[in-house]
């Protein structure tokens, strides 16, 4: 089975190092790509280049917004060994660098008995009993929201309604709605696919222009539905940070994420 998700991330090789890959209208916020969504394509690209299996860590700086059409793919490998293969990444549009990516990949190992987690996965209520988060009858319209069928906390829906609780958190469900299981490329995409925590506090619900995005990806997933939590604590120069962390279905943290991002302007 093709699954939506792959089609839309889809990369073609045309030379060593070098991919070709188009950029799908509907994965965006106002007309311009979900960063995640560009992960995933630079994503492809580094596992392919590299030969490994999933994606560590992977960082970008995004330089320019995208939007829909073709773009290139430019990899360059830095240093290859036992373990990880690091790797530099350019997302050029009409051959201007949009996005620049570091990243480094390998193959995940077991997760084993030795483990040190003082974290937990967030508290949510049962899939069917959260909110759906799609661009129909609320106050942020977003058609990067129907690519998939993500579930909110009722207790962080406040932004949903135009209102506000005081409270920078984003927690609820990532199912990707037709059956795809999470893998480890998806967990890039998945760490940008909620609304920015702000969005509870009075501030502007505008775009939030993500200017620096870190993902690390901690375990292989398991089933197709994660437990995901993003939060915010600072907000200050016109800039809001958020952290977020990724729960498999057997309760296992499978990513982490941070991010630097402009606050938006009303």
């Amino acid at each position: 089975m093709t699954f939506a998700f792959d089609n839309a991330t889809a990369v073609r090789k045309t030379a060593e190092g070098r991919y070709e890959a188009e950029v799908i209208a509907g994965w965006d916020i106002g007309g311009n790509a979900n960063g995640g969504y560009l992960f995933a394509l630079a994503g492809r690209a580094m596992l392919d280049h590299s030969g490994r299996r999933d994606p560590f860590s992977v960082t970008a700086h995004f330089l320019a917004p995208v939007n829909a059409g073709p773009i290139t793919l430019a990899v360059d490998t830095v240093k290859t060994g036992k373990l990880l293969t690091t790797m530099n990444a350019s997302l050029l549009v009409d051959g201007l660098v949009a996005v620049r990516f570091l990243g480094a990949c390998g193959e995940s190992a077991p997760v084993t008995d030795v483990q040190f987690v003082t974290t937990n996965p967030p508290e949510l209520p049962p899939f069917g009993e959260c909110v759906p988060r799609n661009d129909v009858g609320t106050a942020v319209p977003v058609e990067f929201a129907n690519r998939f069928d993500s579930r909110i906390h009722p207790d962080d829906t406040a932004f949903l309604r135009g209102e506000t609780n005081g409270s920078a958190v984003m927690r609820g469900w990532f199912d990707f709605g037709d059956g795809r299981p999470i893998d480890t490329l998806s967990l890039l995409t998945i760490a940008d696919s909620f609304a920015p925590p702000v969005f509870n506090l009075p501030v502007p619900r505008a775009w939030v222009p993500t200017i620096e995005l870190t993902v690390h990806v901690r375990a292989v997933p398991v089933g197709t539905r994660v437990a995901c939590v993003f939060r915010s604590r600072v907000i200050q120069g016109g800039l809001t940070e958020e952290d977020g962390e990724i729960w498999d279905e057997e309760g296992r943290l499978v990513a982490q994420s941070r991010q630097l991002a402009l606050l938006g302007r009303g």
